[in-house]
C-alpha cells in the first residue's frame, strides 16, 4: 500500500484496472476528469473488444470525447495506473489532455519517461503537464501479479 491516501481519481482507476484484470485483460486503468468531476472510466479490453487499440486510455479519451461532444479535452485530467505507450501518448496529446497521472513507469512500454518520449518531441502537438508515481506499489502489484499467474 501507498505511504499516502490515494487520490480518488487514482483509486478510480485502480479500480478499472481490477476490473479488466477479472475480464481475463492486464490491469490497466484509466480515469478522466473534467472540473473535477469523473467523465469516463475505462480498462485495458484489447482482447474482450478484438481491437489492439483498445487500451484504457484510448477508450476513457473516446468515451470522454463523446460525452463532450468535442475531441479536443481542453482541462481534461488523466489518470492512469501505467506510463502511457506510444500509442497512447499520441492519443493524448491529439486529444489535449492538460494534466496527465500516472502510477507506475513502464521501461519496457512506456512512452512518456521511457522510449519514445513523445511529449519531449518538437513535432508533438501538445505536452500535458505530467505527475507520476501515486499508486505505483499498487499498480506494480497487479501487474505483477497477473503476469507471475501467467508464467
Amino acid at each position: 500500500m501507498s505511504r499516502w491516501p490515494l487520490p480518488e481519481p487514482m483509486r478510480l482507476a485502480l479500480e478499472q484496472a481490477q476490473a479488466g484484470e477479472s475480464a481475463g485483460e492486464v490491469p490497466i486503468g484509466a480515469v478522466v476528469i473534467k472540473d473535477g468531476e469523473v467523465i469516463a472510466r475505462a480498462h485495458n479490453a484489447p482482447r474482450g473488444r478484438h481491437d489492439p487499440t483498445a487500451h484504457a486510455e484510448v477508450l476513457a479519451i473516446r468515451a470522454a470525447a463523446e460525452l463532450l461532444g468535442n475531441e479536443r479535452l481542453d482541462g481534461c485530467e488523466l489518470w492512469v495506473t501505467l506510463e502511457p505507450c506510444a500509442m497512447c501518448a499520441g492519443a493524448i496529446a491529439h486529444a489535449r489532455i492538460a494534466r496527465l497521472y500516472y502510477a507506475a513507469s513502464d521501461p519496457k512500454g512506456g512512452a512518456v519517461e521511457h522510449g519514445a518520449r513523445v511529449f519531449e518531441h518538437e513535432q508533438s502537438l501538445h505536452r500535458p503537464e505530467v505527475y507520476s508515481g501515486m499508486g505505483e506499489e499498487e499498480a506494480s502489484g497487479l501487474l505483477r501479479a497477473f503476469f507471475a499467474a501467467r508464467r
